[in-house]
């Protein structure tokens, strides 16, 4: 599955991105939105593409907030089993002793207020798929009848008296380290195998900046498609490493969003810190637009060691868009963007003749 190429933006002075134009996912699944640019990400997606043809478990990893229930909608989705039952739970969001009666249900009487039968998440989920987040929360009693399950070993009901066989696809997720908890005795080693048959890691955003201002957009456009950020806030955005994944930025975009006054969004709402991952010391000030754009390009280019392609991502313009502007401003070809720095900058070159070489800003 390919991912749409960022939109271009051809108004001058440049849109900045991150605005509220429009942002076309590249895909929905389960009515779930994927929104991403990074190399990363298409080479994950092309992954579950093909993963999802088998039948195979997949235990999906990576940090919180990064995306995994997308990655488990995906797979379904590209499954033969897409017209089948998709069924999800939160392990942690269960009380430990709801857990059992939850995933394989009971028969009337099996416990004080079970006045009726009812079918566990298995039988729901029979011939389609069964999500089990953060499962790594699971009990060692639970892990070793859900390995059992897994097995193909028929099971009874809490309470009942006859057998029942699933025909489930088991897709699982977890920001733990399971690896460390099988040590430490806290996650069954045998599961830990059946569960990952085959293992996808969804990186966390610092690690695909390509897709942070895509996303930030794409939120600030489903909150209020008027809505536009201003050119600072695209900054703070972008070189910010959100720890918290795609969960912070999306919370913080739309808390920011509710709390300006006007259109444009200023980055004093965005509640994150200043402080810039490259590790680059802010420049100063432009006096107007068109100077912080320059400004801005020419900070991506350094950044990116003046490659186009890379540039024209990260600031969510065509390559063709950024090749016009920097003809604009005298560069005709990469080999020439160190030549054009801005005045700030050879001015504090000037300023520091001892030095053999020039620092560059």
């Amino acid at each position: 599955m390919d991912a749409k190429d960022p939109i271009e933006q051809s108004s001058s002075p440049m849109v900045p991105p991150g605005s509220a134009d429009c942002v076309e996912p590249c895909e929905a699944y389960l009515g779930m939105p994927a929104v991403y640019r990074s190399e990363a990400m298409r080479e994950l997606m092309s992954v579950v593409v093909r993963v999802a043809r088998s039948n195979a478990a997949v235990l999906i990893t990576g940090e919180s907030g990064v995306g995994k229930e997308l990655i488990a909608r995906a797979l379904h989705h590209h499954s033969l089993r897409c017209s089948k039952p998709w069924v999800d739970v939160n392990c942690a969001a269960l009380p430990e002793h709801l857990i059992e009666s939850e995933l394989f249900g009971y028969e009337k009487g099996a416990f004080s207020g079970a006045q009726g039968p009812k079918q566990g998440l298995f039988e729901l989920a029979d011939s389609g798929t069964l999500f089990l987040d953060e499962v790594g929360e699971l009990e060692p009693r639970m892990q070793v009848k859900l390995l059992r399950v897994l097995d193909g070993v028929p099971y009874f009901r809490l309470g009942g008296v006859r057998k029942v066989t699933v025909d489930a696809r088991i897709v699982t997720a977890t920001n733990q380290n399971l690896e460390e908890a099988i040590r430490y005795g806290r996650f069954r080693s045998d599961l830990y195998h059946r569960l990952a048959q085959v293992h996808l890691h969804v990186p966390p955003l610092r690690e695909r900046r390509e897709d942070i201002l895509p996303l930030a957009k794409f939120f600030l456009h489903q909150h209020d498609p008027s809505m536009r950020f201003a050119l600072a806030t695209v900054e703070a955005i972008a070189n910010h490493d959100w720890p918290g994944n795609v969960r912070e930025l999306r919370n913080t975009i739309v808390r920011a969003a509710l709390l300006a006054d006007g259109k444009e969004l200023p980055p004093t709402l965005l509640s994150i810190s200043g402080k810039v991952s490259t590790g680059q010391a802010a420049a100063p000030q432009a006096n107007s637009l068109e100077a912080m754009e320059r400004e801005m390009i020419f900070r991506v280019l350094s950044q990116t060691g003046g490659h186009h392609a890379k540039t024209a991502k990260v600031l969510g313009i065509s390559r063709r868009t950024l090749t016009r502007k920097l003809k604009a401003y005298g560069i005709q070809n990469e080999n020439h963007v160190t030549a054009s720095r801005s005045e700030p900058e050879r001015r504090t070159d000037r300023k520091a003749p001892q030095l053999a070489t020039p620092v560059r800003g």
